[in-house]
């Protein structure tokens, strides 16, 4: 029976997706990947060519969507403490809850928080995380955790009241990968199974052995090179992996087209936006790499896509060009809901764009950085993107060593011209403003700000980044 819901302010669902690349989406002219259903929102809405993650590691940007604030402000990722109780509070899904909203979430979470806050969050909390793919049934079977979400996301759907708006989050594993199996790093589900049989994928760009050997020696030595051994240095597990990963996302787009299917049968679609995005960027075998974490496009861009079909007299399947982040997504559905932004928010929201307008005073560059407490793993840095420059300092090197990229003769930031004499009064005013951005989201990094749970020299737990 289609559900009316009274009350018009709109429904919002936010789906997101785990190490998930950009372009990787059969819309932004991927030429194997098929994603009809992902196509579908961005055909009937608009696509952010040009949507980043300030830090790309999946438990950082996740605290960065809930929060709306640069992992600086918020001061969570892996190992930290659990988010604090005043940001719990200010987060997207308690700030819409208190607003009248139902709110829900299905997936993996990814985010620690204090006893008792997930039932300010969240009326309908499923969390389903990662590792086994497959999960054993009652009755014997076993089912892949990418179709339990779409389960539970409809489950969410036939609970709801017609008399309340509601926000479901929707967050897939897929197509993370099952980093405990070095055999089968990415199981998809069944519904996949016929997909890109016999295809022979291309070989990642930026994968001769002269781009990894210009890295400095404490990337070359990280987990971007690590983890390239684990599924990418060899012809065959390249094949093999790339299958799985591109199956692994094609489940998870058909799970989202049962979920749009759903919302249409109850007569929910036109009063229900709808925003997807990745969580994080990922390396395939670019640069030797494999992963994320570092100041490079293949890990700080992402997917993000957005239906809203309300908005009127706007060109649907548009492509905007700003500068749009996984920061503006907090905002953006309290804006959409009609709810105040709570003052700490730094990001903005994105409705002004979804309604087609052009506004003169959008963000021109953003604050880049990866934190995480990782020695000999995962180096930090911080840093600048704009539109043609990209600057980052990996602060705790001796000496600090410095990138910059010009993006206009060097679009894929394969020459690093800190050194070079010729772009000194550039690399200067890039210093500064990444300063001025680092100081206004927090100041200068110590482990004092960003306390762990416990002391540890272990680093980075491998299995679940």
């Amino acid at each position: 029976m289609p559900c009316e819901a009274s009350d018009r302010r709109p429904n919002l669902i936010f789906i997101l997706s785990d190490d998930h690349r950009a372009g990787f989406l059969g819309v932004a002219g991927h030429p194997v990947l098929k994603t009809p259903n992902l196509d579908r929102l961005a055909n009937e809405g608009i696509r952010f060519a040009n949507a980043f993650v300030t830090t790309s590691v999946c438990a950082a940007s996740r605290a960065t969507i809930l929060t709306g604030l640069y992992e600086r402000s918020h001061r969570y990722t892996f190992h930290t403490l659990p988010l604090s109780e005043e940001l719990i509070n200010a987060s997207y899904p308690a700030v819409l809850r208190r607003a009248g909203y139902r709110t829900g979430f299905v997936g993996k979470f990814g985010v620690e928080v204090l006893p008792g806050a997930r039932s300010q969050m969240f009326d309908y909390f499923k969390p389903l995380n990662r590792s086994p793919y497959f999960r054993k049934q009652a009755d014997g079977s076993k089912v892949h955790i990418t179709q339990t979400v779409g389960d539970l996301a409809i489950d969410f759907l036939n609970s709801q009241s017609k008399d309340r708006p509601f926000s479901l989050s929707i967050s897939f594993n897929a197509p993370h990968a099952e980093d405990g199996d070095k055999k089968d790093h990415y199981p998809w589900p069944p519904s996949s199974d016929e997909l890109y049989s016999g295809e022979e994928f291309p070989t990642p760009k930026l994968n001769a052995p002269a781009v990894y050997e210009s890295q400095p020696e404490f990337l070359k030595e990280s987990l971007n090179r690590e983890r390239y051994f684990w599924r990418w240095d060899t012809p065959e597990k390249y094949q093999q992996n790339m299958l799985g990963y591109y199956r692994l996302l094609s489940g998870m787009d058909h799970t989202v087209g049962r979920i749009l299917d759903h919302l249409e049968a109850m007569g929910l679609a036109d009063n229900t936006v709808v925003i997807f995005c990745g969580d994080n960027g990922y390396f395939m075998g670019e640069r030797g790499f494999a992963g994320k974490w570092s100041h490079y496009d293949e890990s700080l861009r992402v997917p993000m896509s957005s239906c809203y079909p309300r908005v009127a007299d706007v060109d649907r399947s548009s492509v905007d060009q700003h500068i749009v982040l996984n920061l503006d997504i907090a905002a953006t559905l309290l804006d959409l809901a009609g709810v105040s932004l709570p003052p700490t928010y730094q990001g903005r929201s994105l409705m002004a764009l979804v309604q087609g307008s052009k506004p003169n005073n959008w963000r021109s560059d953003f604050l880049i950085e990866h934190l995480m407490h990782s020695p000999g793993k995962i180096p930090k840095y911080e840093g600048v993107r704009d539109r043609r420059w990209v600057y980052a300092r990996y602060f705790e090197q001796e000496p600090v060593f410095e990138f910059l990229h010009d993006l206009d003769s060097d679009p894929s930031q394969l020459r690093n011209l800190a050194q070079d004499p010729a772009h000194a009064k550039q690399l200067e005013s890039m210093r500064k403003r990444c300063d001025d951005l680092r100081d206004s989201a927090g100041g200068e990094y110590s482990l004092e700000k960003f306390p762990l749970k416990a002391p540890t020299d272990a680093g980075v737990d491998s299995s679940r980044t």
